[in-house]
């Protein structure tokens, strides 16, 4: 096929074709993981869409075919009333873009494919909540509207999603159907092209323009679209969603982190609104499901030789596996995951070296409040990413660009969406009253190199104001933001920088002895003495 390929241990291609998150299913599948059965569009696709402005030729039979497969893989019907089939479809640039693009969830959930899950599995309010929040993602896509105000997906302050699903979808189709001038149509293949389109769209959006100006990405590499058969977090109470680091990402610890919710769709631990759990407490409720990320993770590490990151879902007690990518750490965790990798043995001193880069060491000596000292601290939360910000508080992404014309601000949300961009991007720090070390705002922050505190308790957010502990600061006051200790304070209190550990001291030992230069110089030159010879090394080879 021109512009599909079925995903299997088979499949060829590199990433700037498949895209990265199919690329990575390939991998997994390679590892003998369990992986949905699912297919790719191609980054050419979109380019071809792009320059025509409506998908390429010939797509929608090829669609039609990779469809037959997924079916044949899950006896199941797209579209069908009875085993119904349903699809997520998600973009997939060959770079990494946390967030800055479109998802369409329980593509395929017509109506009448909505009553056969209801019948199939004996429960009306999972069949309506699931298609619910089809509908919701899909109006976000072809909108471009946030899908967690009226019409989001259920159980996140939607237009009476909890309380009344069926009447939410009412309402939810009708407000698409004004917005668009069409009604959403009830045949999975026109919904399919629909939400494939409305993926490569949101590859020239002003949120994902502005993340590849920020990371100098090109603008001309267009995305893939990987559409996977759905498993749901939401099943029953055997079921739910996570993610995972193999070792902790803030310090590289050698140990799992994440996050998880039980009940629920990956889509809600990724967002920030709903309040997660710690990994851990996996490994109690589903202690089978947990041994299975634990020897995933063991897989896939050992594949990279380095850190990882995965998505999963489980559904009725089963695990999935939906991403993976490696950690890709900075400061002292990389220093920490290089140094121990090569006590290890699994890499080489020489390989550590390359691996951590002169400005991951101008980040290992991470500042933070001090501890002996007096800051007046508002609020913790979870230290999303590692350092000190000072800034004016800012409510919206309007305010934060506005106001970081005069000096640094610090963006303060209820949570982050894609939609705020401008904002992240003008932000010295951010805090955000919901979310994990999984949300939307961490992922961006780690992402940027930005210091930032999420799931703050009790933190309102205003017009021009917040609200936290029972005091009220107004848009512009100074705060201090510790994404190390999770905390923010009033004003500018004492910062203090942590003193180097014996991971550091043991990478720069290795730096010295490969440069053999031991004269008194800065951690950074030390690095880049090594580096440089190893480079030398490289092209003679």
């Amino acid at each position: 096929m021109r512009w599909v390929r079925p995903l299997s241990a088979g499949t060829r291609g590199t990433a700037r074709t498949l895209g990265a998150k199919a690329h990575g299913l390939v991998l997994l599948h390679r590892l003998g993981l369990r992986v949905p059965p699912a297919f790719v569009v191609t980054t050419r696709a979109c380019r071809a869409f792009l320059r025509e402005g409506r998908l390429p030729e010939g797509l929608d039979g090829e669609l039609a075919a990779a469809v037959g497969g997924l079916q044949t893989a899950t006896g199941r019907r797209f579209g069908g009333p009875r085993l119904p089939l349903a699809v997520s479809v998600r973009s997939g640039a060959g770079v990494s873009m946390p967030g800055m693009m479109d998802t369409v969830l329980n593509l395929g959930l017509t109506e009448g494919a909505a009553a056969g899950l209801a019948a199939e599995t004996g429960d009306p309010r999972f069949a309506l909540d699931s298609r619910l929040r089809f509908l919701s993602t899909l109006a976000s896509a072809l909108t471009g509207a946030d899908g967690g105000g009226p019409g989001g997906a259920p159980g996140q302050g939607d237009a009476g999603g909890e309380s009344d699903p069926a009447g939410a979808i009412a309402a939810l189709q009708d407000r698409i159907r004004r917005r668009l001038g069409r009604p959403v149509p009830d045949e999975a293949a026109a919904q399919l092209e629909l939400a494939v389109g409305a993926v490569f769209s949101s590859w020239g959006s002003p949120r994902a323009r502005a993340y590849r100006d920020l990371h100098g990405i090109p603008h001309d590499l267009g995305t893939a679209v990987v559409v996977q058969a759905m498993v749901f977090g939401n099943r029953d109470g055997l079921s739910g969603s996570g993610v995972a680091f193999s070792r902790h990402p803030d310090t590289g610890a050698n140990a799992p982190f994440g996050e998880v919710l039980f009940g629920r769709q990956g889509d809600d631990v990724v967002s920030g609104k709903a309040a997660t759990r710690p990994l851990r407490e996996l490994a109690d409720r589903h202690p089978a499901v947990w041994a299975g990320l634990l020897d995933a993770l063991g897989r896939i590490e050992g594949h990279y030789r380095d850190a990882c990151y995965v998505e999963f879902t489980f559904q009725s007690g089963e695990l999935w596996l939906l991403q993976v990518r490696p950690g890709r750490f900075v400061g002292a965790a990389a220093v920490r995951v290089a140094a121990e990798l090569a006590d290890e043995g699994v890499i080489g001193r020489r390989e550590a070296l390359l691996r951590v880069s002169p400005h991951h060491l101008r980040h290992v000596r991470t500042p933070r409040l001090d501890p002996a000292g007096e800051a007046d601290v508002l609020a913790r939360g979870v230290g999303a990413c590692p350092g000190i910000a000072v800034g004016g508080v800012a409510t919206t992404s309007e305010a934060a660009v506005r106001m970081a014309a005069d000096g640094p601000v610090v963006l303060v949300r209820p949570e982050t969406s894609p939609h705020d961009m401008r904002g992240l991007a003008a932000a010295a720090g951010i805090v955000t009253a919901h979310g994990g070390p999984a949300s939307h705002a961490a992922v961006v922050a780690r992402a940027m190199g930005k210091p930032a505190v999420v799931g703050v308790a009790g933190l309102s957010v205003g017009a021009a104001s917040v609200e936290v502990g029972g005091r009220t600061l107004a848009e512009g006051d100074c705060v201090t933001v510790d994404g190390t200790g999770g905390e923010v304070a009033l004003g500018r209190p004492r910062v203090v920088a942590t003193a180097a550990d014996e991971h550091l001291h043991r990478l720069l030992a290795w730096a010295d002895d490969v440069s053999g230069d031991r004269s008194g110089r800065d951690e950074a030159g030390r690095l880049e003495a090594a580096h440089a010879v190893l480079g030398r090394g490289r092209r003679r080879g």
